[in-house]
């Protein structure tokens, strides 16, 4: 049976989509050519002006997506107002995608802790060397700061920033769409309903 199909109404319907997810990822993670957990992240800001850009997807379960970010860029300072986003998974040599809405919550700092530890130290160095969606006078202002940091920890830990951490967006929508012929696509969205979800087929 191929997990991935999105054919059979009934045997959709029944399915978890945090399972179905999996499988699609999965099948991304050794099929897509780069960055299997590219997602577009869209937020509003302050005048109701919606605002999108690339993330990574960082852990996926149950409890919903998870990216990181500085806290004080643009995408942190809007999802902290308004502690909603939506997100979309798009997987084109595999000609799918998934599209999640929903609530934003601040993952742990246990969480946030362990991904951080996980990453390259140049990436960590980067985190804290970086103000992110400031203005910059010059590129060698940031490179500067780059080899400040990298001599003050050259032995040892780079400590994660206390403005860098997780967001976990807790979906009450998810969206598959896989490509049909004639554009007569394959649609299915799930809408949470109490512990359980509700499917339905859409048109294309």
């Amino acid at each position: 049976m191929d997990k991935t199909a999105l054919t059979d109404d009934e045997t959709v319907r029944q399915r978890d989509p945090n399972e179905l997810f999996r499988d699609w990822m999965a099948d991304a993670e050794t099929n897509e050519i780069n960055d299997p957990g590219a997602m577009s992240l869209a937020t509003v800001d302050g005048d109701g002006l919606p605002d999108v850009r690339m993330v990574l997807l960082k852990e996926h379960d149950d409890r919903g997506f998870v990216f990181y970010t500085n806290f004080e860029s643009r995408k942190g300072q809007e999802i902290l107002a308004h502690r909603k986003a939506a997100l979309c998974l798009h997987w084109k040599s595999l000609r799918r995608q998934v599209r999640v809405r929903g609530e934003v919550e601040i993952v742990t700092d246990a969480e946030a802790d362990r991904y951080f530890a996980s990453r390259p130290k140049g990436s960590r160095i980067g985190a804290r060397a970086s103000d992110q969606s400031r203005p910059l006078d010059s590129r060698a202002t940031l490179e500067t700061r780059v080899r400040d940091l990298e001599a003050r920890y050259a032995d040892g830990e780079v400590p994660r920033p206390p403005n860098w951490s997780g967001f976990r967006v807790v979906p009450s929508e998810i969206e598959f769409w896989r490509d049909g012929e004639f554009r007569l696509h394959d649609r299915f969205r799930f809408t949470r309903v109490g512990q359980g979800w509700d499917a339905v087929r859409l048109y294309p």
